[in-house]
């Protein structure tokens, strides 16, 4: 009996060390579970407008989530957002309230975002802010957040009406209202637009249009481009191109300046996918979404239908989009530690050309006044341009 249980317990101590020794030795190749690195946990927040006020972004946004369904979170803030500035706040606080929230993207930063910014700052001084399209004085906004995008809007004082010319403009409408002309670049490009009118031999004609933030909101602005264009078409004659600070005017900008027969050489936010679609109803099925080639051929099919070949144009890149993209990417590549600042404008360029399909894009950073009237370069504030594309 005794030699029987010798045996057993002699059997099981080699079984246990032949266990112990599996365990300890990994497979060829691989390497011990406990000397993997541990992935970086993190969010990035992505705060947009809503579908009525700016679906570009929105949709942008919706891509984002899709290819990174783990990683991003968002938000809109509301339609009226001038009286709802402490909404805009308490969205942007409860997007980083999220401790592994690390980058947020706010596209188009709106009036209130650098008072959100300043907030998201204090609440949480670690997080990674990218603005673009901002709605307040660049010198503010720069110092609020780490990255800010823009379209050139002061180059385009300069590139739309050459654009008009060319395609033929004798008559350059420019719709705006009160609020948007209390934006500093708006109003610097509104100036530009009429000086290079005058020196290219157009007609300059301010016409004020209702705030879609005011009383008769989106619908109420709408209805009045669909209403006044044609009055201005009768007055000025076709080769008029129109032009409107506001997103929700694009589509029935484009809408009555082809019914009309007149010009439109840029919206405000350029890009194939804004306000042309929904003006010329044009369906994008779900295998070509995001094909910028699909929507081109489409828009210069419906505008040759309608005979206006030659006196439509856009940028071939759509810029919204690309902020909100290129943002998160941008924002991606911070948190994983493959950028290492958090302003690195060699990389910022690289991902927006990628994301543009490697569209050439031009690169400048804006230059402002300090109280004494001294140049103040921003060197996180930029401005990107691109060239055209006519339909």
């Amino acid at each position: 009996m005794k030699r029987i249980l010798a045996l057993l317990l002699t059997v099981a101590m080699l079984l246990s060390l032949a266990a112990c020794a599996k365990t300890a030795e990994p497979a060829a190749g691989s390497e011990p579970a406990e000397s993997k690195p541990e992935e970086k946990k993190f969010k990035i927040a992505v705060y947009t407008g809503t579908v009525s006020q700016g679906e570009e972004e929105f949709r942008a946004g919706e891509k984002m989530a899709a290819k990174y369904p783990d990683m991003i979170v968002t938000q809109t803030y509301p339609d009226n957002f001038t009286k709802e500035q402490e909404t805009v706040i308490a969205n942007a606080l409860a997007l980083v309230s999220d401790p592994d929230v690390k980058a947020l993207v706010m596209v188009q930063s709106v009036p209130g975002a650098c008072a959100a910014f300043e907030k998201v700052r204090e609440a949480r001084p670690d997080v990674l802010i990218i603005g673009g399209v901002p709605g307040e004085d660049p010198d503010m906004i720069a110092k609020k957040a780490d990255i800010v995008l823009q379209g050139d809007e002061l180059a385009m004082g300069y590139a739309i009406p050459a654009q008009a010319k060319k395609l033929g403009a004798k008559t350059f409408v420019h719709y705006s209202f009160p609020r948007h002309m209390s934006y500093p670049l708006l109003a610097q490009r509104r100036d530009i637009f009429k000086a290079e009118c005058e020196k290219l031999g157009m007609k300059f004609v301010d016409a004020t249009a209702p705030d879609p933030t005011g009383d008769a909101g989106v619908p109420g602005a709408q209805q009045f481009i669909l209403e006044d264009v044609p009055r201005k078409i009768a007055e000025y004659g076709k080769d008029t191109n129109f032009f409107s600070t506001n997103c929700a005017m694009q589509e029935p900008l484009i809408k009555a300046s082809l019914e009309g027969g007149a010009i439109y050489a840029q919206q405000c936010c350029p890009s194939p996918y804004h306000g042309y679609p929904g003006a010329l109803g044009i369906e994008i099925p779900a295998d070509k979404a995001g094909s910028v080639d699909f929507i081109i051929e489409q828009i210069k099919a419906k505008i040759a239908e309608k005979d206006g070949t030659g006196r439509f144009s856009t940028w071939p890149v759509p810029m919204n989009m690309m902020f909100v993209e290129a943002g998160v990417e941008y924002a991606k590549a911070w948190c994983e530690g493959t950028i290492t600042s958090k302003n690195d404008v060699e990389a910022l360029k690289k991902i927006c050309s990628e994301t543009a399909g490697g569209a050439e894009m031009q690169f400048v950073t804006y230059t402002g006044k300090d109280k004494d009237g001294n140049d103040v370069n921003f060197d996180n504030f930029h401005m990107i341009l691109s060239d055209f594309i006519t339909f």
